[in-house]
C-alpha cells in the first residue's frame, strides 16, 4: 500500500519561508584556505582580517589543555568553576554570569528569549553583522538606525525608532568595525527607554572601558564579552554574558546543557589565572595599534579612524574609484599573503578593516601598501 504523502517533492514547504532567502553571515576564511588561494605557506600568511590575537593564548592554556585528563566526561552544565573565576575578574556575582560557545551563542540565546515573530531589534549600523543575522534566524525584524558622521550612536534616532514591538537595542562598544566606544551616559539614556539594551564588549580589554557594573542596577541591561580577542581563544569559542539575575536564570533554562566544551572551559580558567601575562599582551597590541595608525596615516591614500579596539578601519581616499581602490588593495595584498577585511556594503563600500598584528606584521603590511600606492 502506498501512502498519498510523498516526502520528497516540495520539502521546502516545511521550512520557515523567511529563512529560505536568508543571506548567510559571511565569516572569514581559515589559514589553510587563504594559503591555497595565494600560494603562500600557512606559516608565512599575515592574517589581519579577523581581529584575532596575533600572540595566541597564554602558555598556561597550552599546558592546562595537555594536562587535563577528563575529556571523556561531560562538562558542568552550570559552568560553576569558570563563572566563579569570572566573578573576580568582572567584579559581579557569578549568579549574573552565563557562558556561551562564543558570545555569538549568547546573542542568539538572548534573542530567542526575547523575540516573537515580527518583534523588532534596533541595530546601529555600521556594526557587527551577527545582530541582524541572529535576529532574522529568530524570526525578528531588524530596524537599522545609522550612526552619525563620527560613527557615534544616534541616541535620539534610536529612541525615535522604538515602538511597542521593539524588544532589544544592540550596541557594540568598542564598535566593530569602527573602533569607537559608546559613552556611558548614552547607554544609560537608552536603558531608560525600558527596552532591553545589549552592550557587546568583545573588545573592551583594549579600550579599558566597561558598563558591566551597571547591570547590577538595571533589569534591562545585558553586557556580552568574549575570550576570543584579548585571551587568544577564538578557535575554542568561549564567551560570557553579564545578565540581570532573572534573565541569567532564563538563559540557563533555554541553553543546551553542555554548550561550552570542556577544553574551552579549561582554557578560560588557565587564562584567568595568567592575567599578568595576558594584560601585557593587550598593552603590546594597544601600543602597536597606535604605531599602525600613524604608519597608515602617512601613506596618503588611506584615512585611518581612531580606534579603541584591536583593529583600525580605513577609508580609501583614491584609486580608480574608491570602491575599486579598496578592492584592488585587498587583492594586491592577498597576492603576497597579507589579508585584511574588505567590505561591500553601502555604508562601508570604500573601507578596509585592518587587525593589529605584531610589529613585523605592521612593517610587512606598510611596505606592501607603499608598493601598491606607488603603482596607482
Amino acid at each position: 500500500m502506498t501512502s498519498s504523502f510523498d516526502p520528497i517533492p516540495n520539502i521546502e514547504r516545511l521550512i520557515r519561508p523567511e529563512l529560505l532567502g536568508l543571506k548567510p553571515y559571511e565569516p572569514i576564511e581559515p589559514l589553510e584556505v587563504l594559503s591555497q588561494r595565494c600560494g603562500v605557506p600557512v606559516d608565512k600568511i599575515i592574517k589581519l582580517d579577523g581581529n584575532e590575537n596575533p600572540y595566541g593564548c597564554s602558555p598556561r592554556v597550552q599546558r592546562a589543555l595537555a594536562d587535563y585528563s577528563y575529556y571523556h566526561i561531560y562538562t558542568d552544565p552550570l559552568q560553576r568553576d569558570v563563572r566563579q573565576a569570572l566573578e573576580r575578574y568582572v567584579g559581579v556575582g557569578s549568579e549574573h554570569i552565563v557562558m556561551g560557545s562564543g558570545s555569538d551563542e549568547l546573542i542568539d540565546l538572548t534573542l530567542r528569549l526575547l523575540l516573537e515573530p515580527g518583534d523588532k531589534v534596533i541595530n546601529c549600523q555600521p556594526t557587527f553583522g551577527m545582530y541582524s543575522f541572529s535576529t532574522a534566524v529568530c524570526g525578528g525584524q531588524i530596524v537599522d538606525v545609522p550612526r552619525d558622521s563620527a560613527y557615534a550612536v544616534d541616541v535620539a534616532a534610536v529612541k525615535k525608532a522604538v515602538d511597542p514591538r521593539t524588544k532589544a537595542i544592540f550596541i557594540a562598544s568598542p564598535n566593530n568595525p569602527t573602533g569607537n566606544v559608546t559613552l556611558r551616559d548614552d547607554i544609560l539614556e537608552l536603558v531608560r527607554t525600558g527596552i532591553m539594551v545589549v552592550v557587546d564588549e568583545a573588545y573592551c580589554e583594549f579600550s579599558g572601558q566597561t558598563v558591566a557594573p551597571l547591570v547590577l542596577d538595571h533589569e534591562n541591561l545585558i553586557v556580552l564579552r568574549t575570550f576570543s580577542k584579548w585571551a587568544g581563544l577564538g578557535g575554542l569559542r568561549i564567551g560570557y554574558g553579564i545578565f540581570p539575575v532573572n534573565i541569567a536564570d532564563l538563559i540557563f533554562k533555554i541553553k543546551p546543557p553542555y554548550n561550552v566544551n570542556i577544553a574551552a572551559q579549561v582554557a578560560a580558567l588557565a587564562s584567568l589565572a595568567d592575567l599578568e601575562y595576558l594584560q601585557g599582551v593587550v598593552r603590546k597590541i594597544v601600543a602597536e595599534r597606535e604605531r599602525l595608525y600613524s604608519e597608515l596615516k602617512r601613506l596618503g591614500f588611506l584615512e585611518p579612524l581612531p580606534s579603541q579596539a584591536n583593529f583600525i578601519l580605513c577609508r580609501v581616499l583614491d584609486g580608480p574609484s574608491q570602491r575599486e581602490g579598496s578592492r584592488q588593495i585587498v587583492n594586491e595584498l592577498a597576492k603576497v599573503g597579507i589579508f585584511v577585511r574588505y567590505y561591500d556594503t553601502p555604508l562601508l563600500r570604500n573601507f578596509l578593516r585592518i587587525s593589529v598584528g605584531k610589529p613585523e606584521h605592521t612593517d610587512a603590511l606598510v611596505g606592501a601598501l607603499r608598493r601598491i600606492g606607488g603603482s596607482q
